[in-house]
């Protein structure tokens, strides 16, 4: 483990750490399931199986993106399915006057 001298780090250094700490401490359980699966994979590997040969399930690690339901009427590049906050263009237009349904894909 790292020793660190908290006396001599500046606040920057402090905060940055802090919320360093607060990222691990987050994905600690999500890292130990990776490793773990890991494992079993290679485990599994060594006796000429997959792991979904084994249990039966299909494990996913990744979601597919969402499909871009709405696009910026100058810039195609920009997109926004619906899900989580509306970007800054979306909300722009809807001031501006324009319908959503004007931005549908």
């Amino acid at each position: 483990m790292a020793d660190f001298n908290l006396e001599a780090m500046s606040l920057k250094e402090l905060q940055q750490l802090q919320k360093d700490l607060a990222k691990a401490i987050y994905t600690y359980e999500d890292r130990n399931k990776a490793e773990a699966r890991a494992r079993l994979e290679a485990i599994a590997k060594e006796m000429g199986y997959s792991l979904v040969d084994l249990i039966g399930v299909e494990v996913k690690t990744t979601r597919a993106p969402a499909v871009a339901k709405y696009r910026h009427p100058e810039n195609a590049a920009l997109t926004w399915s619906g899900r989580g906050r509306k970007p800054h263009w979306f909300i722009d237009a809807l001031v501006d006057g324009t319908k959503p349904e004007d931005l549908a894909v």
